[in-house]
């Protein structure tokens, strides 16, 4: 079972890089396919904590190829910085692998991505203003730079003309902020393209080739369902595929070397920026699960809005991926509460919806139906299988498996790589 897809069920800040970092030993690749550094992926290994934001969380683990994907958008800038900030703490990066189809996030982009936002005003959407949603225009606008242009200056000083000049109309004639010149891009590129070029190939061919011979892949999503462009809670989405179907056209395999989806789920709910949660609290449940969750997101930095587990978006989920496990995390931050709710469906305007609305516009306006589940007071973070757990927190991940339609095969019990319980293994 080779090909092993990791996404995230909510909004993100689930856990992935946990996941990733948990079949880390015992696989010979791990593939970041979409994205950029506008999400992040925490992983704690003994004492040491590692914020990933561009990186695959796989980079941590000895003997696996990282990969950046084909439907990744690369800051080189943060791109150096990372692996310059890991090799000082020891880590070997020797072996990232970069595909030569990757789009380039310039300054350019940053800027747009930043005083379009701010021109939304009361709109805004809550990105990150690093350049990820103007990079996936030019790239479906055939206007983008790729990894590759670095190597060929003629050609890449003829693209980057072609992409700035819409652009800085826009930033005089609309934004009122001086224009950007093409040297400032040029050069600004081509100082990484002999630093790149070592690491640059065709990983779709690479990764093939891998599956051939029967070596296991794992292709590790950034941000998650709900804020995929296609299926998520439009416009309040990142601009890229989040879903598993990502995982194959932004990596370059066929969708049928894809054997097991794994989604990453919370044991409730957060998200980040602006955008319908219908399980959002604004009492102290919700300030005390933030402070007892250490809810602040690992690349902005940004406070998460939190709220209750969410059924009928993990199913959703489930459809949407094909997920055939679920890895519960951040089951220990729920220890302490005497009940613990659970969505179970929406009200909306007096009708009961038990799946997600098909009207955005409704499940904006959806109020959760909520089953109250009791809590347990014992400290769970020592236990190793389920039966070590106390029978309330047993029961409340059945409840969840069941409502949720698909099994939960792990399950996090605390922050550390070894606080986990495995109920079926995610590989075998």
């Amino acid at each position: 079972m080779p090909g092993i897809v990791i996404v995230g069920v909510q909004w993100g800040d689930e856990g992935k890089g946990k996941a990733t970092d948990l079949l880390g030993e015992r696989t010979e690749w791990v593939v970041k396919f979409n994205g950029g550094n506008n999400a992040g992926h925490t992983v704690v290994i003994g004492d040491e904590k590692y914020a990933l934001h561009l990186l695959p969380s796989g980079i941590l683990s000895p003997g696996v190829t990282p990969v950046i994907g084909n439907g990744v958008v690369v800051d080189l800038a943060v791109l150096f910085d990372e692996l310059e900030a890991l090799e000082a703490r020891g880590v070997d990066t020797s072996k990232l692998k970069i595909s030569s189809s990757a789009h380039v996030i310039t300054h350019a982009h940053r800027t747009l991505d930043k005083v379009q936002e701010r021109f939304l005003g009361k709109r805004q959407i809550g990105t990150t203003g690093r350049g990820i949603g103007p990079t996936y225009a030019d790239k479906i606008s055939r206007v983008g730079i790729r990894i590759q242009d670095l190597f060929d200056e003629s050609i890449l000083r003829q693209k980057v003309e072609g992409a700035l000049e819409q652009k800085n109309h826009l930033l005089l004639k609309v934004f009122n902020r001086r224009d950007i010149t093409v040297d400032e891009i040029v050069d600004d590129l081509l100082s990484y393209a002999e630093r790149v070029r070592p690491m640059v190939c065709d990983t779709g061919l690479e990764l093939n080739d891998a599956l051939d011979r029967g070596e296991v892949v794992v292709f590790e999503g950034g941000q998650a369902t709900m804020l995929d462009i296609d299926h998520g809670t439009y416009p309040f989405v990142t601009s890229s595929t989040a879903t598993a179907a990502g995982a194959a056209s932004g990596s370059g395999v066929g969708p049928n070397r894809l054997d097991r989806i794994v989604g990453i789920v919370k044991a409730y709910t957060t998200r980040v920026g602006a955008g319908p949660f219908p399980t959002e609290l604004f009492d102290e449940d919700g300030e005390w699960l933030a402070a007892q969750g250490h809810e602040f997101g690992t690349t902005t930095g940004r406070a998460r809005r939190v709220g209750w587990y969410d059924a009928p978006i993990t199913r959703y989920a489930t459809r949407i991926n094909g997920i055939t496990d679920l890895v519960l995390t951040k089951l220990d931050v729920l220890t302490g509460l005497d009940e613990i709710p659970v969505c179970v469906a929406y009200d909306v305007n007096g009708d009961r919806f038990d799946e997600v609305p098909v009207n955005q516009s409704d499940f904006h306006h959806a109020k959760p139906i909520l089953e109250n589940f009791p809590g347990w007071s014992e400290d769970i973070t020592g236990a190793r299988t389920f039966d070590e757990l106390p029978q309330n927190a047993q029961d409340y991940v059945l409840a969840l498996e069941k409502i949720s339609g698909t099994r939960i095969s792990v399950i996090g019990v605390g922050p550390g790589r070894d606080e986990v319980i495995v109920r079926h293994d995610l590989i075998d």
